[in-house]
C-alpha cells in the first residue's frame, strides 16, 4: 500500500518568506491533497541514506524554488512576432486558438511556471474560464490558472481595430462595414461598470482586469504611412473617470476577487491606485511627470506594479531604457512587484525573460524570485483565492521546481528548469516531460482490468457484450503530448 507521503529532498533552496538561499531543507508532500504536509531542516547530509524509499524525491544537487506565477499572461495569444494581434483576434478560428492555448499551458508548465493569472482572452469571451476548468479537472495539463474572462472598458476603445468598420455600423446608415469580435466588456457609467464586473464573475472570471486607459482612435498603426503626424499621434488617454474606478474596485471586492489596472501612462496608474486596485500593469510612459506621486500612491495602498518588462523589450530602444530606469527607482522607493511578462505577445515557455529583465534592470535576484513566487500569489488575491503557493509551508500547495545552474552565477539559470512538481504531481524529471501528460483511453480487459495493446489481434480482447460506458481514461495510462516547445533565441536589438 502506498505511503500518504513522500518526501522531497534538496540540498539548496530559495525561501521567498526568507529572501535567502538555505541548504539541506526536505519536504513531505501529501500525493492525495497535493499540498505540503511538512516542512524540515536536516542537521547535515547523511548522503544515500537520505532517499531511503523508493517513491521519494532527491533534488539534491540543483537548486529548488516554490514553482513560479506569472502575473500578467495571455493564454490565447501567441507571437506578435509570428502574427500580429488584430490578426489573432480578428482572423483566427477559435478552434486554432484554444488548440495553441493547450499547447502554451503546456510549455508554461514545463518552463517551472505552475500558476499563470490570465488578463484576457482577446476577443474569445470566457474561454479561459473553460481552459481553467479543463486544466482542473485533469483534462490536459497546465499552469493553476486565475482568470479574467472579458477585460473592462469603456465605450470605442478597447476593441478590435478595423479601419473597413467606420464604413458601417453605430447607426451610420452607410453600408454594414466589417464586424469584429469584441476585444472588451464594454461599460460606462456608475451603474454601468457595476454591472460589467457583475458578468464578469458570472461567467467565471477570478479577478477583473480593466483598462485604465488605452490609445482610443481607430487609424493607420503607429508605425503607419502618415505624411505629416503629430507629436502625440495616438496618446493613451484615460477610458474611465476615478468615479468608475472606484465602482470597479468597490465592486470586485463584494466578490471578493483582486482588480488589476491596465495602465500605459503614470496618470491613469495613480487614479488606479488610489481607487485601491491589486495591481497596476506596464507603465510605459510619464507624460505628466507623477512618477513619483504614483510611486508614493502604490506604497501607500500596498499596490503592485507588474511592468511587463519582457513586452517592454520589444518596443524602442529608448523606451524600452526608460521603462527599466523607472523600474529600478520605484524598487529603491520601495514599491513592492510581482512579475508576468505580458506572455503572449513572446511565446509561452519563455516566461524567465521576464525575470531576467527585471535582474537587468537592477532588482536584486532575491526581490524578483520574490515577485515571481508570493508576490504572484499576491497578484491572484492572496488568501481570496482559495490557496496558499509560493512558499514552502504546511498547508500551500505543493509546486516545486528545480534549477540546473544557480542565479546567482549563471544569468541564464533560470531558463535551465530541470524538474516540476504541481499540486504534487511530477510533470517534468531530468529534463524531461512525464510520459503521463494527457489521458488515453483503454480497452477493459476481459477480468476488469485494462488491456495495455488494444488492438483486435491482441492476446486480451474485450469480452463481445462490454458495454461501451466502462471505457474510461484511466490514470495510469497517458500518453506525453509531443508538441515542440519554444527555444529562447537571441532578439534583434529594440531600434
Amino acid at each position: 500500500m502506498a505511503r500518504k507521503t513522500f518526501t522531497v529532498h534538496t540540498s539548496l533552496l530559495f525561501d521567498p518568506k526568507k529572501k535567502a538561499f538555505v541548504e539541506n531543507v526536505s519536504m513531505e508532500v501529501d500525493r492525495v491533497g497535493g499540498s505540503i504536509a511538512r516542512v524540515f531542516s536536516r542537521d547535515d547530509d547523511d548522503g544515500d541514506e537520505i532517499a531511503k524509499n523508493d517513491d521519494d524525491i532527491d533534488l539534491r544537487g540543483k537548486v529548488v524554488l516554490p514553482g513560479f506565477v506569472d502575473s500578467h499572461a495571455h493564454i490565447f495569444i501567441h507571437s506578435y512576432d509570428e502574427r500580429p494581434a488584430s490578426e489573432q483576434m480578428r482572423d483566427v478560428s477559435a478552434v486554432e486558438r484554444i488548440v495553441r492555448a493547450t499547447n502554451h499551458a503546456r510549455a508554461a508548465l514545463l518552463a517551472g511556471y505552475t500558476t499563470y493569472r490570465d488578463l484576457g482572452t482577446e476577443a474569445l469571451g470566457a474561454a479561459d474560464a473553460n481552459l481553467r476548468d479543463c486544466i482542473n479537472r485533469g483534462i490536459t495539463p497546465g499552469p493553476r490558472l486565475f482568470v479574467a474572462t472579458e477585460a473592462l472598458a469603456s465605450s470605442g476603445s478597447y476593441e478590435t481595430r478595423v479601419e473597413n468598420r467606420s464604413l458601417g455600423g453605430r447607426g451610420t446608415g452607410i453600408g454594414s462595414g466589417l464586424t469584429a469580435p469584441r476585444a472588451s466588456d464594454a461599460a460606462d457609467g456608475v451603474d454601468g461598470v457595476r454591472a460589467a464586473v457583475r458578468r464578469r464573475v458570472g461567467d467565471g472570471a477570478d479577478l477583473i482586469k480593466f483598462y485604465a486607459d488605452y490609445r482610443r482612435k481607430i487609424g493607420p498603426r503607429e508605425d503607419g504611412d502618415i505624411l505629416f503626424p503629430p507629436a502625440r499621434r495616438n496618446p493613451a488617454v484615460p477610458l474611465f473617470t476615478q468615479e468608475e474606478m472606484d465602482a470597479i474596485v468597490s465592486e470586485a471586492n463584494l466578490a471578493e476577487i483582486p482588480v488589476a489596472a491596465h495602465c500605459g501612462e503614470t496618470r491613469t496608474a495613480l487614479m488606479a491606485a488610489r481607487a485601491g486596485v491589486t495591481s497596476v500593469e506596464h507603465i510605459f510612459e510619464d507624460t505628466h511627470a507623477v512618477a513619483d506621486e504614483l510611486f508614493a500612491a502604490l506604497r501607500r495602498g500596498n499596490v503592485l506594479w507588474v511592468p511587463t518588462l519582457a513586452a517592454a523589450e520589444l518596443l524602442s530602444r529608448p523606451i524600452f531604457e526608460q521603462v527599466k530606469a523607472s523600474v529600478k527607482r520605484a524598487h529603491a522607493s520601495g514599491v513592492r512587484f510581482a512579475a508576468g511578462g505580458d506572455t503572449g505577445t513572446f511565446n509561452h515557455g519563455l516566461n524567465a525573460r521576464e525575470l531576467e529583465v527585471m535582474v537587468e534592470a537592477g532588482i536584486p535576484l532575491v526581490d524578483v524570485l520574490v515577485a515571481a513566487t508570493v508576490g504572484g500569489w499576491e497578484a491572484c488575491g492572496g488568501d481570496r483565492s482559495g490557496f496558499r503557493f509560493g512558499w514552502f509551508e504546511h498547508g500551500n500547495r505543493a509546486d516545486i521546481i528545480a534549477l540546473d545552474a544557480d542565479p546567482r552565477d549563471d544569468t541564464r539559470a533560470l531558463r535551465k528548469v530541470s524538474f516540476v512538481m504541481k499540486d504534487g504531481q511530477v510533470w517534468k524529471h531530468r529534463g524531461q516531460p512525464v510520459a503521463d501528460m494527457v489521458p488515453v483511453p483503454q480497452w477493459p480487459d476481459s477480468n476488469g482490468g485494462s488491456s495495455d495493446g488494444g488492438g483486435a489481434d491482441s492476446d486480451e480482447c474485450i469480452d463481445d457484450g462490454e458495454p461501451w460506458t466502462n471505457l474510461s481514461a484511466a490514470r495510469p495510462h497517458r500518453l506525453s503530448m509531443s508538441v515542440p516547445l519554444p527555444v529562447y533565441q537571441p532578439r534583434n536589438a529594440p531600434v
